[in-house]
Parts: structure tokens; C-alpha cells; sequence
């Protein structure tokens, strides 16, 4: 039978176990859903109870505009190399880890473009936490540190035109011309995406379109 949300939703709550921190990894290329995806399944899980689940996404450990630019990497931004992954396995290694104390992520301002420090409390009642980002398999430099702190990582997999049309309409959102967003689609967003779809392989779980949340807004990673 074709896979659902719901067979999603089953899946993660089977992670959680008593006595530990699940952590859940969700990847794909830009503009394949993730973000949205993410949300939904924190939304659902926590239902209207105590929140048990805590949504903590990669993007928080892009490298600040000040340092792109003293790396000569801005025109590059989104690329593996723009972000601190070393910080982020560190991260999810104290996340799964300390749970006798609030563990404090950092977040990602869409209007500003950068990243914002200790913006997400990961709470000590929190016994999985949902991570997403392009990023989660590949195997290069410090970016292989961050597979093994994840209990299952699910590749969210899109169909193209719709996962182009998605990313021209965000880069827009956020403030680029349509020719602008367009070539960098094209351009850096591409390049990024032929790179996550080369370790779709090492997925638990291929989450096809049909799978995902209805109805589809925007994603935002």
C-alpha cells in the first residue's frame, strides 16, 4: 500500500522509547518539503497535551554574512561549506545526550537571512526532536559526524518541476527579483540538490510527494 502521513506519524512514535531521546533526521533537496514536513509531524505528535516533541532545524548553523563574505563564500551561501557542521553534530550529540537541563539551538530569521542564537529551548520534557536539513547524509568532513547522532533519517523525495517552481516562489518571498531567483535556482540551489540526491541511498525511509502534508505551502528548507 502506498505510504501515508499517517503511516509517518506511526513511525515516528515508535522512535520514542522510555529512558531516551529519539532524535529524528528528515532530508531532501531544496524545496523537497522538509520544513513542511517537520512542522506537521511536530503539530500532530503534540496534539493538544504537553509537548513531547521539539523541532530543531540545520539551519541555524549557517555561517553568519559576515563570515561568508570573509570566506569569499557568499555567492555560494547553502552550500555544505557555509554552514558549521561541526556545531550542529555537537549540537544534536547534546541533544540526545543532556536531557536533565534545557538545551538551547539556534534558530534562523527568514527576513534577515542569518542565523539567531539560543532561539530554540529544546525542554527536558521534550523525548524526540525532529531535525531537519539538505545536509543529514552526506558523508564529507564534519558532516559525517552528524548521521550517527540520528536514530532514522527519512528522504523526502519531490517531483521537480513542482521543487523548482517551490524555490523560485521563496527566493521571491524573500526578496529577489523573479530573474534573480530564478538563476539562483539554476545556479547554487541546484548544485546543492544534485548533491543531497546523491545520498538518498543511505535514507531509512524515501518519502515519496503523495506521502507529505496537504495542503503544501511554501517550504522553507
Amino acid at each position: 500500500m502506498p505510504l501515508t502521513f499517517d503511516d509517518l506519524l506511526t513511525r515516528a512514535t515508535a522512535l520514542a522509547r522510555p529512558g531516551r531521546r529519539a532524535v529524528l533526521g528528515i532530508t531532501g533537496s531544496p524545496g523537497a518539503g522538509k520544513t513542511t514536513l517537520a512542522e506537521q509531524l511536530v503539530r500532530q505528535l503534540n496534539g493538544t497535551g504537553e509537548p513531547w516533541v521539539a523541532h530543531v532545524p540545520m539551519d541555524g548553523f549557517h555561517l553568519a554574512d559576515v563570515e561568508l563574505d570573509r570566506l569569499d563564500r557568499r555567492e555560494r551561501k547553502g552550500a555544505p561549506d557555509t554552514f558549521d557542521a561541526a556545531g550542529y553534530a555537537a549540537l544534536l550529540r547534546r541533544v540526545r545526550e543532556e536531557t536533565d537541563e534545557i538545551v538551547y539551538a539556534p534558530g534562523f530569521e527568514r527576513d534577515l537571512e542569518q542565523p539567531i542564537a539560543g532561539a530554540i529551548p529544546v525542554l527536558t520534557t521534550a523525548r524526540m526532536v525532529v531535525t531537519e536539513g539538505n545536509y543529514l547524509l552526506l558523508e564529507a568532513g564534519s558532516w559525517a559526524r552528524v548521521r550517527p547522532c540520528l536514530d532514522e533519517v527519512w528522504f523526502c523525495e519531490a517531483d521537480e518541476d513542482e521543487r523548482v517552481r517551490r524555490l523560485v516562489a521563496r527566493h521571491e518571498e524573500f526578496g529577489k527579483d523573479h530573474e534573480t531567483a530564478v538563476a539562483w535556482v539554476w545556479g547554487t540551489d541546484q548544485r546543492n540538490a544534485d548533491l543531497v540526491a546523491s545520498t538518498r541511498g543511505r535514507a531509512d525511509l524515501v518519502i515519496p510527494p503523495a506521502a507529505l502534508p496537504s495542503p503544501y505551502r511554501v517550504p522553507r528548507s
